[in-house]
């Protein structure tokens, strides 16, 4: 799958939903992500692999040039929906994403764009999600660092099958706002860099050997 790129765009946005047709919330901030200028690139990845067969090298053309990547898409049982995980699995790959030899996405920042069925108060002990939302990140976190990206404070809208038109327009704007004004963020300047994990050779056997 050999797609024209827009050279223009350093920002990349992933969208995820399974079910666009009926997403509200994700709809609009599609609408969003593509009004906010020439240097934003969207891929909406169900639409481009409904049979998920997913083009790793495609992608990964796609990656290196960015400098923000947005991964957008609804939280399915406290994590990415299927697809986005698998785009996970195969597209940062040990070599290119991580491990040795693998810096292609080194000082890149990455941000969570996500939304969540339940209302916020659901994310809390005392309810039926048991935990603050916070806690669910960790892998995403992790999974960034790992690859040496910078892991921005996610942008998270909660009770997505209630949410009224007005809240919904206006995260829609705040969204559109930071896709366009990227790096520019005052918290960006407040963070540090990525912390180090540094895979060695001798995780993986076949390499080890080698």
């Amino acid at each position: 799958m050999n797609e024209p790129q827009d050279t223009r765009a350093d920002v990349l946005v992933l969208l995820a939903h399974p079910a666009m047709e009926q997403s509200r919330v994700n709809r609009r901030l599609l609408k969003a992500a593509r009004s906010a200028g020439p240097r934003v690139q969207v891929r909406d990845l169900y639409a481009l692999y409904p049979d998920y067969l997913i083009d790793a090298e495609a992608e990964q053309a796609r990656l290196a040039a960015a400098r923000l990547i947005v991964w957008q898409h609804p939280i399915h049982w406290y994590g990415p929906p299927p697809l986005m995980k698998l785009w996970l699995d195969e597209v940062l790959s040990f070599g290119w994403a991580y491990g040795p030899g693998g810096d292609a996405l080194h000082g890149k920042d990455v941000w969570l764009v996500g939304s969540t069925g339940g209302p916020q108060d659901s994310y809390r002990p005392d309810s039926y999600n048991r935990y603050f939302f916070d806690a669910f990140l960790p892998p995403y976190e992790q999974s960034a660092a790992l690859c040496g990206l910078r892991f921005l404070p996610p942008l998270m809208l909660h009770g997505a099958h209630r949410v009224g038109e007005e809240e919904l327009a206006a995260h829609a704007d705040v969204y559109a706002q930071r896709l366009a004004a990227y790096p520019d963020w005052p918290e960006i300047e407040e963070m540090g860099s990525c912390p180090e994990c540094e895979v060695p050779a001798s995780a993986r056997p076949a390499m080890e050997a080698a």
